[in-house]
């Protein structure tokens, strides 16, 4: 047995050899010592990055393609008749099969140095179309609400899966300890089909769940000490509560690390927070640029604000959403797509505009990937007269900032509308090329999970190259 003994030569060999021993002699100190490893620390990326961090402006319900960005005078041509052989079929939830095609109402003009078209319904946007990538051949695998939101979100179209929102935070960090690490600012108007879970982290540890705030102009309650209770006191609290809690822990539980976690963020909160908040601390121009204190704007505005002022202070991801409740208070426009979309539009153009401006303007938007889109666009067809259905097979995204080329246009769908058709891209090319911006590696970036590597992109995502 001897001959299979190999000693150390040099000191060198012996702390290569001895290196696990010493990190667990580490671990164990930190852990006698009550301190703990920070799983929200800021992590290196796996490759040089672009952006540091995401704001999605989540157009929910699904906007229109052929009204915004994707202009088909074609459609026009043909309105009113059945769509032709050529093109295909499609399957969809509510348009019928004696349904005739739906021109749009629509004029689009160039913008910009690119020239790049956009409708009538966007002017405050076409405004910043050279900061854009406009990505005109997303497509993906659901029609209905719920499994569309999830796969836009997930990767998957099941719940139960991280977003993507908790797989940038499980891989970078954040650079913030006194704020949430990925924030969501749902609509004021009530949950989306897919509710919840499609924000939510899955299977990956709860500390990296999103911190949901409160529509309105109080997104956070409770910021303040209560009346009466000194900063001492409360700090003492928060001590008793955390020495009583780790009490408790039997082996692994990130649930009740994460519940710890929480306490510690939401009294740090108290300390430093309410300015972060409180957006009256910006100028009067900053907000009347955003819209904020008219309607239709305040609310979106309001939110696109705090969006800046949250990833100005080091929050790695934000999510805006656009739309909630019943249908056609999203972009969901069943109905009357003109009806639908010049409201919807009309609440988001100009706050999405300032908000790009606003980063522009502060040195941010380098660092800052901005997404806009939904879980998918809009049929070529009418439901009913003057309506859309659902559409999956090919619709609008855009991207700007952390690295994106602006004043580019990727893709195409065909003449109508109804299919992408030059450089297709799928929801799981848009996370991949999200994760190449913040210098993650979709492989590198996985968790293992009832005994496979899961990540954001299922299978296999491509960079959009065109674009970065």
């Amino acid at each position: 047995m001897s001959e299979h003994i190999r000693y150390t030569r040099n000191r060198r060999e012996f702390l290569t050899d001895a290196f696990c021993g010493f990190g667990g002699l580490a671990y164990g100190a930190l852990q006698a010592s009550g301190a703990t490893l920070n799983p929200l620390a800021p992590k290196l990326p796996h490759h040089a990055a672009k952006a540091k961090s995401v704001i999605f402006l989540f157009m929910a319900g699904g906007p229109s393609h052929m009204e915004t960005f994707d202009p088909k005078p074609l459609l026009n041509e043909l309105h009113g008749q059945k769509r032709p052989a050529e093109f295909g079929e499609a399957k969809y939830q509510f348009v019928t099969n004696n349904a005739t095609l739906l021109g749009t109402k629509r004029s689009f003009q160039k913008y910009g140095k690119s020239g790049i078209e956009v409708s009538d319904l966007l002017p405050h946007t076409a405004q910043c179309i050279d900061d854009i990538a406009v990505i005109r051949s997303v497509h993906a695998d659901m029609v209905v609400h719920s499994a569309a939101q999830y796969q836009m979100m997930t990767g998957r179209i099941i719940p139960g899966f991280p977003s993507m929102g908790s797989w940038t935070v499980y891989g970078l960090g954040t650079e913030s300890d006194s704020l949430p690490a990925y924030c969501v600012l749902p609509d004021p108007h009530g949950a989306l089909e897919a509710g919840q879970p499609m924000y939510a982290n899955g299977f990956l540890p709860a500390v990296f769940q999103p911190t949901v705030m409160r529509p309105g102009a109080k997104p956070v309650l409770n910021l303040n000490l209560p009346p009466g209770v000194r900063l001492e006191e409360r700090t003492k609290t928060i001590q008793y509560l955390k020495a009583m809690n780790r009490a408790g822990i039997q082996g692994e539980d990130n649930e009740l690390e994460a519940r710890i976690a929480a306490y510690d963020l939401a009294f740090k909160m108290q300390m430093e927070a309410p300015e972060v908040f409180d957006i009256a601390k910006e100028s009067e121009a900053t907000r009347e640029s955003y819209g904020i204190g008219k309607e239709p704007t305040d609310d979106y505005g309001r939110r696109c604000l705090l969006a800046r002022r949250l990833v100005e202070k080091g929050v790695r991801f934000v999510c805006v959403t656009s739309g909630g409740g019943p249908g056609n208070l999203q972009w969901d426009a069943h109905e009357d797509i003109e009806e639908n979309h010049l409201r919807m539009a009309a609440q988001t153009d100009q706050p999405v505009a300032a908000l790009l401006k606003d980063l522009k303007q502060r040195g941010l938007l380098d660092s800052t990937l901005v997404l806009w889109g939904g879980e998918f666009g809009r049929s070529p067809e009418s439901q009913g007269n003057k309506g859309r259905d659902h559409h999956n097979l090919g619709f609008t995204m855009w991207m700007a900032g952390g690295g994106v080329k602006g004043g580019t246009v990727v893709g195409a769908t065909d003449p109508i509308g109804l299919r992408a058709i030059e450089k297709p891209y799928h929801f799981r090319d848009i996370h991949t090329t999200v994760l190449n911006q913040l210098g993650l590696n979709q492989h590198a970036l996985s968790y293992l999970h009832l005994g496979r590597k899961e990540r954001l992109t299922e299978i296999e995502g491509t960079v959009i190259k065109e674009i970065v």
